[in-house]
């Protein structure tokens, strides 16, 4: 993937993820695990080389594969990006647009199955009783989990989640990775998480994909990634600030 620009930003990645894996994606600021999770939905498109996600051929897609794609897709990211002067229930809704008619859309006017839909998916993330809290009075990591029940909403195949920790302390941080931990053993969902915290990586995924300079730097079990993959990974040595819980 190369940008207008001439930046590259993914270079001869080539990689099969299997459907109901749990897979972290770990490298630096830079190192293109951000372009990689973003080209899996469409937001970046592949510039060459192919990339099928299901029966979806999402490079060279159609506005209208795209759409039916990331009906398929739910998305995770750092910022939240939740309406905050919207209730809990109105944002989780949001998942429901790509199974919902725009009449509905435009008048809030939901299904009742939908409605359930949300309830359960707020409820799997244990934050059912803010249902009808404003967005922006909750805290960073009650946000977080709004957004997960957003895409749980989706009913989707795959859950991308970009830095979805980031800005999180460790404990809300822990209780974040363990709800997408959850998804994906209980619901059979494919979860893609990116870090650049290592004990994270080695805790939650099942699967780590290491990523540098845009190119794939090692792919394997996550558990028994040392910390010399991860030096090799960051390009440097390693600090205090890649741990967690250091």
């Amino acid at each position: 993937m190369r940008y207008p620009n001439g930046t590259i930003g993914l270079n001869g990645v080539s990689l099969d993820i299997a459907a109901g894996e749990m897979v972290a994606v770990v490298g630096l600021s830079g190192s293109g695990k951000s372009t990689l999770i973003r080209t899996i939905n469409g937001l970046v498109p592949v510039t060459s080389g192919t990339l099928d996600v299901g029966e979806h051929r999402v490079s060279g897609a159609s506005p209208r594969t795209l759409r039916r794609l990331r009906g398929d897709i739910g998305m995770v990211f750092q910022g939240f990006n939740l309406a905050g002067r919207a209730s809990v229930l109105q944002n989780v809704l949001v998942g429901r647009l790509a199974h919902t008619s725009l009449w509905r859309t435009l008048l809030g006017a939901y299904p009742e199955a939908d409605k359930q839909l949300a309830y359960q998916a707020l409820d799997r993330v244990g934050i059912l009783p803010k249902l009808h809290s404003r967005a922006s009075d909750l805290s960073g990591g009650q946000q977080q989990r709004v957004a997960i029940a957003r895409a749980l909403a989706q009913e989707p195949r795959i859950v991308l989640a970009d830095e979805p920790v980031a800005s999180l302390d460790p404990p809300t941080a822990h209780g974040v990775m363990n709800d997408l931990r959850r998804i994906n053993r209980d619901l059979g969902i494919t979860v893609l998480v990116n870090l650049h915290l290592l004990d994270l990586a080695r805790e939650y995924g099942a699967r780590m994909i290491g990523m540098r300079a845009g190119e794939v730097v090692y792919d394997g079990p996550a558990t028994s990634a040392t910390d010399a993959d991860f030096e090799s990974i960051y390009g440097r040595s390693l600090t205090p600030e890649d741990r967690l819980d250091a």
